[in-house]
């Protein structure tokens, strides 16, 4: 008997407690449970100002047209590429998967108009829309899902998402390693409008997986002409979603325009949306006050409360993720826990929140966010501090260091802290480094790079201690998990242990709720006992958007969409 799967299969909410929301907490809706199929999760109402809903009730301008600010330039914009937040205002704008989000955050048809499963949830049918096309105005077929998992799967893509198909996938990982066929891997075009994915296993959060944009269909067309060039040209730019990539100004500007061969064009009001890289939050906020740009992405920590009081168009929305430092566990001294407990234990997190990054966050003393609901329980209710505080345990963080061998921070060598080029993230590194300085008695040096220098760094394990942070792609723990599996493309922390490798394993295939729930808390307790990164605060988004503008929304997982965009005159 097969089930028709039109929602999550997974229904999931964020815990009614927002986690850092910079303009003040907002809660969320009844939670909901793991196994509520048929529900959706719903996102709790942002902040707007209070004139905003008189502005709404206006007729729409005559020049659909806006402009908003991205604070951070991608290091590419190729989804089956990259795995960098900063390419998601592209990749959720111009291309759509099988499944995307709506406005309260829960899973929809995307391209796939049904989809349903076996009843062990190891075989998955996705329904295409008729009609579907390109930008270009040709056709697009279950076909173009084919070729782009398989392009996902051939490591001269050297796709960064790659093991979110090769884990899960019949024979992904074999034909990834050349000892098996295209014919032999478990995706299949049955038709133009069918697509079967064979999994190796049963997998409850397959619908959650395919909302990421590794598995967005590619031209293969223009790919095949325009090689890796192919992300660098409008013209050669070729996607399916509700916008178009007409004009790319590097280091300056990237224009968006309606997708007229967008399955649901006719309900795409905005014409023009243009994105501005303004790297200077401060600069770019000035810009918003000036009446120059319609959005900004970031929004500098030290004026969130004056925004705020003055209804300046600030929205927060939950957001299912961590701000964290990587340690780099494979290379010494931090390869030791103790080194590691003991830099976790310098830092007062609570001074962090409140006077460096100036929000009203909650401290973290593990790389997972809470946030995922079982039962009306969150999976990380109950779980240990680690031995860790809101502030600094300065008496034990020195005790950690002397028994690894450096007391009172003696033989230590000078600490290498670095981070990526933000001025908020800049504020933040600086104080950590103070604080072992202090705390610790220690030598650290900090330098900073831009995203895409200092993110190869960190994947090629060139670092030490790094600034990071993980919003998770798609609302569920095995987002969170990989993280600190044993060679895994997204483990930057180069961590590796056995028994927790061995209950990410269970967790993969577990189908009762309750079992997944207590496992996720297992895996977590082992592996932050071990100190393999320096958790800082849970966060929420923040972003600014003026007032004549409605329709423009993100999910928990980061990702902000434009294809209900109007703008009202005003």
């Amino acid at each position: 008997m097969k089930k028709k799967l039109l929602s999550m299969l997974l229904a999931v909410s964020l815990v009614s407690t927002m986690l850092m929301a910079g303009c003040g907490n907002k809660a969320a809706d009844e939670p909901q449970t793991i196994d509520d199929i048929e529900a959706a999760p719903q996102a709790p109402e942002a902040e707007a100002p209070e004139d905003a809903a008189g502005a709404q009730e206006g007729a729409l301008a005559d020049a659909q047209e806006m402009v908003f600010v991205l604070n951070n330039e991608p290091d590419g914009i190729d989804p089956n590429v990259t795995n960098n937040s900063f390419a998601t205002p592209f990749l959720s704008n111009c291309f759509e998967g099988l499944v995307t989000y709506d406005e309260n955050g829960e899973v929809v048809p995307g391209n796939a108009e049904s989809w349903e499963s076996n009843d062990d949830l190891t075989v998955f049918t996705f329904h295409l829309r008729e009609g579907l096309k390109w930008s270009d105005g040709t056709d697009l077929t279950a076909n173009d899902y084919v070729y782009s998992a398989l392009r996902v799967l051939t490591p001269e893509t050297t796709s960064q998402y790659v093991n979110m198909i090769s884990d899960y996938v019949v024979n992904g990982q074999e034909f990834y390693d050349g000892t098996a066929s295209a014919e032999d891997v478990g995706i299949k075009a049955l038709d133009d409008n069918t697509l079967e994915f064979t999994l190796k296993a049963p997998c409850p959060y397959f619908i959650d997986l395919v909302s990421m944009w590794v598995y967005f269909p590619v031209q293969q067309a223009t790919i095949e002409a325009n090689g890796d060039k192919w992300t660098t040209t409008a013209e050669a730019y070729v996607s399916n979603g509700p916008f178009k990539i007409t004009e790319m100004n590097m280091g300056e500007s990237m224009i968006l325009e309606k997708n007229e061969n967008y399955w649901n064009a006719e309900n795409v009001t905005l014409q023009k949306l243009t994105f501005r890289y303004v790297l200077d939050t401060s600069t770019a906020l000035t810009a918003y006050e000036s009446g120059e740009v319609d959005g900004v992405r970031t929004v500098p920590s030290s004026d969130l409360a004056r925004l705020k009081a003055e209804n300046a168009g600030l929205v927060s929305t939950p957001n299912y993720g961590t701000v964290y430092y990587d340690i780099n566990c494979s290379k010494a001294p931090y390869d030791n826990p103790l080194v590691r407990k003991a830099l976790n234990l310098a830092i007062d997190r609570e001074a962090l929140i409140n006077n460096v990054a100036q929000v009203d966050g909650q401290p973290a003393y593990s790389f997972m966010a809470p946030g995922y609901v079982v039962d009306g329980k969150d999976v990380t209710e109950g779980r240990s501090d680690f031995g860790l505080s809101s502030t600094a345990d300065v008496e034990g963080a020195k005790a950690a260091l002397a028994e690894a061998g450096y007391p009172e921070g003696e033989g230590f060598p000078t600490l290498q802290l670095s981070f990526y080029s933000d001025d908020n993230v800049k504020k933040i590194a600086e104080a950590i480094a103070e604080m072992w300085e202090q705390n610790l008695g220690i030598t650290v040096e900090v330098s900073s790079a831009d995203w895409a220098v200092f993110y190869d760094a960190v994947q090629s394990g060139n670092y030490e201690v790094a600034a990071m942070g993980w919003s998770a792609d798609y609302v569920n723990p095995m987002s969170f998990l990989p993280l600190l599996y044993t060679n895994d493309v997204t483990n930057n922390s180069f961590y590796s242990n056995p028994d927790y490798d061995a209950i990410v394993d269970q967790i993969k295939v577990e189908k009762d709720p309750a079992k997944f729930a207590e496992l996720v808390l297992k895996a977590d307790e082992l592996v932050s006992a071990d100190y393999p990164v320096l958790g800082l605060y849970y966060k929420s988004n923040t972003y600014l958007i003026k007032d004549y503008i409605e329709g423009v929304y993100m999910v928990s997982s980061s990702n902000i969409y434009f294809q209900n965009a109007k703008v009202l005159a005003h």
